[in-house]
Order: structure tokens, then sequence, then C-alpha cells
């Protein structure tokens, strides 16, 4: 199919609430064809398209941990000395139709890479989403209610964090950046611990790696980490 037929078939899969990476595999093609025609659809729709209304966004409690907060916004974390800290999901719903909600998550490591991942988005039934919730939050002490400011702050702030050391969001995130809404910068959280870088390997992560790229933007007394391959400093 030529381009412009790709990206009316896009279009159409997308009103129908399928995710970039579904999309591609229902048209076979790569997702890296996919990612831009989403982002130009999603601008066609300009300032006159009406946003789809938040029905629920949530954060594990705990999120705070590590992190400095604007107190003149107003957010509570429920468990802010809980254990952990450095990563925090997100979840958010949008209405899609009567029933139906637009359904997506981002994890976000907030203390140095920004956005690792994002799940969704999918359409989901209240009964769904309440079991797709407790599915999510997991592996956290639990889940509260956040409003949107929060979320956009959390994920849009700590991928421009990541980006000021060197990491870019992971490749899924552009495509979905725009359920949170317009982000305007200036995010009201500190982000690293206590001010600071600090990377914690995760299963995926690449060590070495990711080292050599803080070293090349920082003093290696700036920042801290842990990992398999090297002690912590």
């Amino acid at each position: 199919m030529d381009s412009a037929e790709l990206k009316n078939r896009v279009r159409e899969l997308r009103a129908q609430g399928s995710s970039p990476k579904q999309i591609a595999r229902t048209l076979g093609v790569s997702p890296s064809a996919v990612a831009p025609l989403v982002r130009e659809i999603a601008a066609e729709g300009g300032s006159t398209a009406r946003e789809p209304v938040v029905v629920g966004c949530w954060v594990n409690v705990g999120w705070s941990v590590g992190l400095s907060v604007d107190p003149a916004r107003g957010w509570v974390d429920e468990n802010p000395s809980g254990p952990g800290g450095g990563l925090v999901s997100v979840l958010l719903a949008r209405r899609h139709t009567w029933d139906k909600m637009t359904v997506c998550g981002y994890l976000a490591d907030v203390y140095c890479l920004g956005v690792k991942n994002t799940i969704g988005p999918d359409v989901l039934d209240e009964r769904e989403l309440r079991v797709f919730r407790d599915y999510y939050f997991g592996e956290y002490p639990g889940w509260q209610e956040a409003p949107i400011e929060l979320a956009r702050d959390i994920v849009f702030g700590s991928a421009d964090y990541a980006q000021t050391l060197g990491f870019e969001p992971h490749e899924d995130f552009p495509p979905v950046s725009d359920l949170l809404g317009k982000w305007e910068g200036d995010s009201a959280i500190t982000f690293g611990r206590d001010g600071r870088p600090f990377f914690v390997a995760g299963p995926n992560d690449d060590p070495g790696k990711v080292i050599r790229i803080l070293q090349r933007k920082l003093d290696p007394s700036e920042f801290d980490y842990i990992t398999p391959e090297y002690p912590a400093s």
C-alpha cells in the first residue's frame, strides 16, 4: 500500500483504540513506520479536537521517595517513607466510548533513565480496568489516585531529566505520550535520588553502557550506581 493508504489505515485502527504495536502487527509493517504516522494523526486534531475525558489516573504509593516536590502543588504521597523508590508506575484511563476506556501505563525511572516502558493503550471496560490495575501495581505496596498534572510531571519530567544525562525515552513512549495531554515543561519535581543521578541496573539494562553515558556527562563523583558488574558507588 502507498503512504496515503497506510496513513488512512493507521488512522482507522487508532480510532478503534489499537496501540502502535498492534497496528504494526495488523498491517504487517514495522513499529518504526507506524510511530511517526500516529504522531502526525494526533497533531492533525490540533487545538479544536476535544481531549477525551480523564476517568481515572493512578500512581504507586511511595512515588515521591528520594524526590523533592514543590509543596505548593499539594501532591500527596500516601506512603512517602515506603521501601524502594526510583521506579514509578503511572496508569491513565480516558473515556473511549460510554462503556469503554482507553488505558495506558507508563514506567518511569525517576532517578536516572526516564521513561523505561509503556503498556497499551488498550480499550477496557470498568471490570477489566479494575483487574488490570491490581495486576499493574502488583509489585508495589499499593496504588493511589493522582491528578493528571502529577502524572505529567512524573512521566514527562523524568524523560526531560534523563535527556539531560544522555538518555532517550523508550521508543514506545512518543506515540502514546499524547494521552497524558500537553506538557508545558518546568516540572515541580526535582529528579534523581536526593537530587543526584542514581542508576540501579534492571534486568533489561546494559550497565556498562549506562555508566559510560553518565561518565560522558558527569564527573564520577556526581552520580551513584548499583549494578551486578560494578560495586556500589
